[in-house]
């Protein structure tokens, strides 16, 4: 690590985040939670017997030999041991109750809905996994799957896990070059798509990205699976069209790699026995987003990762029988995986699977979800929470939210006024708020609150998970002081971590143990209050520099929050020749008609008076929208873009260029 970054953590008290009072979930809620209270005592007495105990909880074909083979940074979870994740997942829900229960909700866009029993989803991954092994697919080969969020696509990686294959699922708003680059790099064997997909009422030509993606570099691809879609106004179900009629819609010369998957599926058999797997065996490959540098292939094996998210989904969230939970991310990134698809259908819970965006056909659209289906636990991004914030109440008001018992958030830290909104007017000050901490590489939650049985600080991810163990080490490497920021290490290993880069051996060891022997590096920056609450500050490369004095990008953007006229606010920093770095933000205003220049006076004095002088940006930039991608992330590369006045980098993943476009400098 750069001398550079050590020293851009500061040893500074709390600032503008606070650290408020400890809330508690309702009596009600507490009388009747499921995990039991004693949980943190005992996984702390025999961490290693925890885990075992989580694992013993899935269905293994063989029992592992060994609990943990620990090497940093090579480590080996339930040695010997055999499952496997699509059985875990389906067969062992059918002999009781959970066979006629639903398994996916699906809804489109426009308000089509699909139901899956989990007896039917295992007929559809069975067919789907006959399908891959006519096309040549076995044990250990990678399968590159670019879908957008059907019920096919679950189908899919199910199928590939059921077989034993690798699979690679690339986030749909990937450019034809993104996914290319990602097909290469993993050698996939075969590629999953489909013909469309759906956003914002525009349809995506999904296969014409594959197809441009195939033409150079990708020779290691032998088929390429289409799954036909029929675009209706119920908003696509993921019914199919006959080959021959898409052949009509489709006049160019057919690439003879091609297959249409509802024609093979119709004489696929319904029944494929689960490859037995070892617990050390891969399960998938899932690339980060590669906004510096080359994408990374995170590798994620079988046997650790089931228990992890099996674990963490349960406990985290109340797990009940009856609950109907949903979870926005998109399975193209880790919280797909491991709490859309892997850790709830390992828990036989019933999820709801969404094809579409919070805001169309109108800003109520996760609203009228929640109340159509009567989902009863909600774990969405701080993004869109800001986005709901800035919406109003009128579109809550609308419908009946009453279902909801937990709420929870991911995918970035979560500002205390965000926290506060979201616990009273989304929850009702009834539903027990978890925030979040993990990452592609951690595979599993890391940090959180668990629901009902920890206490809550609006804007903290409270405390380690269960069997985990998580430190704030100074430049030194030692533990840090309370109130002190430093940065964020995992120095145990844990089930569901990464095993390697894919092809990297040397990356994984440089990127994320180098740091300090044995001591995993997460690349965050935290703190922990007195009462050893944690406190996520953001990337160690969010921290600005401006004139000596170390700012967190996460602090400014806060402190902003708890002005009442600021939605949304985003900060990077800019070169800036005479302080090194200066700040730059970018507000969202509640009200639209605010005079300009004085809006932008009052923030200036207002960060000064929250934070102090040196926190008066040197711009601010008023704006109708922030760029993000479709799950939700504001992308502060390309605000930096726009502050360092360079040319845009890549807007793939974005959610709307327009926003772009209508940026304006205030």
């Amino acid at each position: 690590m750069s001398e550079e970054k050590f020293e851009s953590l500061s040893k500074t008290q709390s600032g503008s985040l606070g650290e408020p009072h400890t809330l508690k979930a309702s009596p009600d809620f507490i009388a009747n939670r499921s995990v039991a209270e004693d949980v943190y005592a005992r996984s702390t007495r025999d961490r290693l017997g925890f885990w075992e105990e989580r694992a013993s909880e899935l269905h293994w074909f063989k029992k592992w030999d060994g609990v943990l083979d620990w090497n940093p940074p090579w480590v080996r979870w339930f040695e010997g041991g055999q499952l496997n994740a699509a059985y875990n997942c389906l067969d062992r829900h059918l002999d009781g109750d959970r066979r006629t229960k639903p398994a996916v909700i699906f809804e489109g866009e426009n308000g089509g809905s699909r139901t899956l029993t989990y007896e039917e989803l295992y007929a559809e991954v069975c067919k789907g996994a006959n399908l891959l092994k006519s096309l040549g697919v076995t044990k250990g080969d990678r399968v590159t799957i670019f879908m957008p969020m059907i019920v096919e696509t679950v189908v899919c990686m199910l199928a590939c896990a059921r077989i034993g294959a690798v699979h690679c699922v690339v986030f749909g708003g990937f450019s034809a070059g993104a996914l290319r680059e990602r097909i290469a790099d993993v050698q996939a064997k075969l590629v999953i798509t489909t013909d469309d997909g759906q956003r914002r009422g525009k349809i995506i030509k999904m296969k014409g990205i594959v197809e441009e993606a195939l033409r150079v570099g990708c020779d290691c691809v032998e088929k390429v699976v289409v799954v036909e879609r029929r675009q209706s106004e119920q908003g696509g179900t993921g019914s199919g069209l006959q080959g021959k009629e898409l052949a009509k819609r489709e006049p160019q010369a057919a690439d003879p790699r091609f297959v249409f998957y509802h024609d093979a599926l119709r004489d696929m058999p319904v029944d494929c026995p689960a490859e037995v797997m070892d617990a050390e065996d891969m399960l998938f490959v899932l690339y980060t987003s590669g906004t510096t540098g080359k994408p990374k292939g995170v590798v994620h094996t079988t046997g650790g990762y089931m228990t992890g998210v099996a674990a963490t989904h349960r406990y985290v969230f109340d797990l009940k029988e009856d609950d109907i939970y949903w979870c926005t991310a998109d399975v193209g990134w880790i919280t797909g995986h491991s709490y859309i698809v892997y850790g709830p259908l390992a828990n036989g819970a019933t999820v709801v699977l969404y094809e579409g965006a919070p805001d169309y056909p109108d800003k109520d659209r996760y609203w009228q979800i929640i109340d159509k289906h009567k989902v009863t636990i909600f774990y969405t991004a701080p993004t869109a929470i800001r986005s709901f914030m800035k919406w109003g109440l009128s579109y809550l008001e609308k419908h009946d939210l009453s279902s909801l018992r937990v709420l929870a958030s991911v995918g970035e830290p979560i500002n205390p006024e965000v926290w506060k909104w979201y616990y009273k007017y989304v929850g009702g000050e009834r539903c027990p708020v978890c925030d979040t901490w993990w990452q592609t590489e951690t595979g599993m939650i890391m940090l959180s609150p668990l629901a009902g049985l920890s206490e809550m600080k609006p804007g903290s991810c409270s405390s380690p998970f269960p069997g985990v163990k998580v430190n704030v080490l100074n430049r030194a490497g030692e533990v840090a002081e309370w109130g002190h920021n430093g940065y964020l290490t995992v120095p145990e290993p844990w089930p569901a971590m990464m095993r390697t880069i894919y092809g990297d051996d040397n990356r994984y060891v440089k990127s994320y143990w180098s740091h300090w022997p044995g001591i995993y590096f997460s690349g965050d920056a935290a703190r922990r209050d007195q009462d050893g609450f944690f406190w996520i500050i953001g990337r160690v490369d969010d921290v600005i520099n401006v004139s000596g004095h170390r700012i967190s990008a996460m602090e400014v953007e806060s402190a902003l929050l708890e002005h009442p006229i600021v939605a949304e606010a985003a900060c990077v920093g800019k070169t800036h020749e005479v302080k090194g770095q200066a700040l730059v933000v970018f507000v969202t205003l509640r009200d639209k008609d605010a005079p300009k220049d004085e809006v932008i006076a009052e923030l200036r004095q207002f960060l000064a008076g929250r934070i102090g002088a040196f926190a008066r940006p040197e711009e601010i930039y008023l704006t109708n929208d922030l760029p993000k991608t479709r799950s939700g992330k504001i992308i502060r590369r390309l605000l930096k873009d726009i502050a360092e006045g360079r040319a845009l980098g890549d807007t793939t993943t974005m959610e709307g260029s327009q926003v772009l476009k209508e940026l304006y400098k205030g």
